[in-house]
């Protein structure tokens, strides 16, 4: 059986502001670094056994994985998979929207230009099938609040709305047995 952990990236801007950053690239604010910081500190001091640490390729979550790196020691790389999903036209509007909550409901609508949940789920999917092909290894996944739905769905059988409402705290790190 292989182990896997996730944690989402640390606090960026638009998040301070509410707004959807999807595949946007979007910075970390000064408490992401510092939340990124802490959960390097946290893993270290607790000695979690971590062998690799695989991050999507945005800023927000490179940021993050490379602050728990240099703390750990543990080797970080790029994962495309990983990527964020594209929201579309939704990108930058805010979070709460009530379209926005309604369009995460329908699984193969793409958002108008984004990725629908079906092909993002795949992707993750894929990802997940090949971590349960090295099983000696434990990688830490930092990604994003989109991408842990997908994981989660992975897991657990979800309705539309568990799924919607699906989200983690920034840098919060959970432990899933594949």
């Amino acid at each position: 059986m292989a182990v896997f952990y996730y944690t989402r990236h640390g606090q960026t801007v638009w998040n301070v502001a509410n707004k959807i950053c999807g595949s946007t690239d979007v910075e970390l604010t000064e408490l992401g670094h510092k939340q990124a910081i802490e959960l390097g500190e946290m893993i270290k001091k607790e000695n979690i056994k971590i062998d690799e640490i695989i991050y999507s390729p945005l800023i927000r979550a490179r940021d993050t994985a490379l602050h728990i790196s240099e703390i750990t020691g543990i080797p970080a790389r790029k994962e495309e998979r990983l990527m964020e999903q594209n929201f579309g036209k939704y990108e930058g509007t805010p979070r709460d929207g009530l379209e926005f909550a309604k369009a995460k409901e329908n699984f193969v609508n793409s958002f108008e230009g984004g990725e629908s949940m079906l092909k993002c789920a795949h992707r993750i999917y894929s990802l997940l099938e090949d971590i349960k092909k090295e099983p000696q290894k434990v990688f830490l996944l930092v990604a994003h609040n989109g991408i842990i739905r997908m994981v989660e769905s992975y897991f657990h059988d979800m309705t539309n709305e568990e799924f919607a409402a699906c989200k983690m705290k920034n840098c919060e790190l959970r432990r899933y047995e594949i």
